[in-house]
């Protein structure tokens, strides 16, 4: 037997399954088989305290007959559509800032990514403060200028806003850094060259930086898409689907039904729409990079 065993330590594809086996069993009981448990869920009535039975397709039927279940999809394309541009336009235009030479860059650069890797309680905590009608930094600040702040987090047409307002800040900083490492990786002879040209800044920024960048610029926008749709932390600590469900995304919707009403049929039924809408979101944009994206 050991003479069978001893060739196989001496090749490398041995020693790469061994090393990757940890990983592999990982990958194998923590992700694809509750994701496969999932898609046989979602065709269930299960409860968690009944006999597990088949519905067949009732549970996707019901989904899009559930007024909920549209609203808060509507809500998490609202929150998409607003928090994707605009976060990734502010973290560009800061990376830009932070690309320069200044006094301190190190320091300013931490700054900016201590929200990414600060808890979101306490980020919830500091912004419900910062939010709060009565005593809170914001309202206290609009006074000066004789304006009456809102109940940002209660009002159903502000609680959105500040919850977007919130998970841009807390994401700024790791696009930041994406766009800075995009940013370094372009050389300075385009810059040289335009600079001869005699070319303005503006110029520059829009023939030769947005360009080069458009590769990371994929990559930040791919990815804020898919965590947009993944949003939980921010709702659930800072307005728990509230006022109104006015905040109750799609992830927030399917924690309820799951850990809440007990629906585990219905919820897993509701990962599944989420998931192939997420796949085919990102099916069109690596189709479409291809048009805009530069190499």
């Amino acid at each position: 037997m050991m003479k069978s065993i001893k060739p196989l330590l001496y090749k490398d594809g041995f020693w790469a399954f061994l090393m990757l086996l940890p990983n592999l069993i990982g990958f194998l009981m923590f992700l694809l088989l509750p994701v496969l448990a999932t898609f046989v869920i979602s065709f269930s009535s299960w409860n968690l305290t009944d006999s597990f039975a088949f519905n067949g397709i009732d549970n996707y039927k019901e989904l899009f007959q559930d007024p909920v279940f549209i609203q808060v999809m509507g809500n998490t394309l609202y929150f998409t559509a607003a928090s994707v541009p605009i976060g990734i336009a502010v973290s560009l235009l800061l990376a830009v800032f932070l690309n320069q030479k200044l006094r301190f860059i190190r320091f300013y650069r931490a700054a900016f990514f201590i929200p990414v890797i600060s808890s979101m309680v306490a980020v919830s905590v500091i912004w419900q403060w910062i939010y709060n009608p009565e005593y809170g930094l914001l309202n206290y600040a609009l006074s000066w200028f004789g304006i009456d702040g809102p109940a940002w987090l209660t009002d159903p047409n502000w609680a959105m806003p500040t919850v977007i307002i919130t998970s841009i800040w807390k994401s700024l900083g790791f696009n930041m850094l994406i766009f800075l490492a995009g940013l370094q990786s372009i050389s300075d002879s385009y810059y040289e060259a335009a600079d001869i040209e005699g070319a303005k800044w503006y110029a520059k920024f829009r023939h030769i930086t947005l360009p080069l960048l458009s590769p990371t610029t994929f990559f930040v926008t791919v990815m804020s898409v898919i965590n947009s749709f993944q949003v939980f932390d921010t709702v659930y600590l800072m307005t728990q689907g509230g006022p109104a469900r006015s905040t109750s995304v799609l992830v927030y919707y399917i924690f309820q039904n799951a850990f809440q009403y007990f629906r585990m049929g219905y919820a897993s039924a509701m990962a599944y729409v989420l998931f192939f809408i997420v796949l085919i979101i990102t099916f069109i944009q690596f189709w479409r990079q291809k048009k805009w994206s530069i190499y």
